[in-house]
C-alpha cells in the first residue's frame, strides 16, 4: 500500500493494484471512448444551475487539469447523477442482477417496457438529502445527510426491489456515489501525494461550498452508453 494513499484510494494505483480495470473493453476502451452498454436504472441528477451543481463541476475540472487525467474516461456533465438503484444492464445477464421471473435473453428495450409496467402506482419513499463523504478517481461518495436521509435511502432501495425483482449482493452495503470518470489505466505511484492532495482539498472545497448536493427526484432511465441517461417515469 502507498504510505501517502488511504487504504480506500490504493485500489486506484499501479503498485497496489495491477489488474486492468473491470469494464475496460465493455463500458469504455482504451481511448476514453464510451462503448454501447444499454440497460436501465434508477437515478437522481443532478439540479441544473444550482450552486451545488457549479461546485461539484469545479471539482471535476480540477481532476481534469491534473497531467495525468488522460488515464481517466470523463463522462458528460449532463449526466452527472447519484444511482438509487441499479436496473439491469446487457452484460450482466444472471440472476441476483436480474428477475429470477424472466428469462435473461430478454432484450433490454422489452425489459425497459416491463419495468415501466411494473412501475405503474409505485408508490414513492420521502425525499432525501446527500452529501459528500469522499473524492476519488472515479468522483465523489455520498451518503445521506442525516440519518433520517440514510433511512429514506435504504427505504427507497428496499421499495424498489420488488419492481424490479431481485437485490443485488450489496443490496444493503452499497456505496451511493456520483460519478465523474472510469479508469483507463491505474494512476502511477509517484503521483499518489499529488492525487490525495487533490481529493483532500475538493472534500474540504465541498464540504464548504455545496454540504447539501441538490438532487431532482429519482427517475427510472434507460441508457444506451454511459454519456446519457433518459429520464421515462419520475418515480419522486
Amino acid at each position: 500500500m502507498l504510505a501517502t494513499t488511504r487504504p480506500s484510494l490504493a485500489g486506484f494505483f499501479e503498485g497496489s493494484n495491477p489488474i486492468a480495470p473491470v469494464h475496460l473493453g465493455t463500458r469504455y476502451d482504451m481511448s476514453g471512448n464510451f462503448l454501447p452498454e444499454p440497460g436501465n436504472t434508477v437515478v437522481s441528477h443532478l439540479v441544473g444551475g444550482s450552486l451545488s451543481e457549479a461546485a461539484i463541476i469545479k471539482v471535476r475540472e480540477r481532476m481534469l487539469a491534473m497531467p495525468d487525467a488522460d488515464r481517466l474516461a470523463f463522462t458528460p456533465i449532463s449526466s452527472l447523477h447519484m444511482t438509487l438503484f441499479q436496473g439491469i444492464i446487457e452484460y450482466r445477464r444472471r440472476l441476483l442482477y436480474w428477475p429470477s421471473d424472466v428469462p435473461l435473453d430478454t432484450g433490454i428495450d422489452a425489459m425497459t417496457r416491463l419495468y415501466l409496467q411494473r412501475l405503474e402506482g409505485f408508490e414513492a419513499c420521502p425525499p432525501f438529502r446527500i452529501k459528500t463523504i469522499g473524492v476519488t478517481p472515479n468522483g465523489l461518495t455520498v451518503a445521506g445527510a442525516t440519518e433520517e436521509d440514510r433511512a429514506v435511502l435504504k427505504a427507497w432501495r428496499d421499495a424498489l426491489s420488488v419492481p424490479f425483482g431481485y437485490r443485488h449482493p450489496d443490496h444493503d452495503s452499497y456505496v451511493f456515489h456520483i460519478t465523474f470518470a472510469y479508469q483507463i489505466r491505474r494512476l502511477a505511484d509517484e503521483r499518489a501525494a499529488a492525487w490525495q492532495e487533490l481529493f483532500d482539498e475538493s472534500l474540504s472545497f465541498l464540504e464548504r461550498e455545496a454540504p447539501v448536493i441538490e438532487l431532482r427526484p429519482p427517475a427510472f432511465c434507460s441508457f444506451k452508453d454511459m454519456k446519457h441517461f433518459e429520464e421515462l417515469l419520475v418515480l419522486g
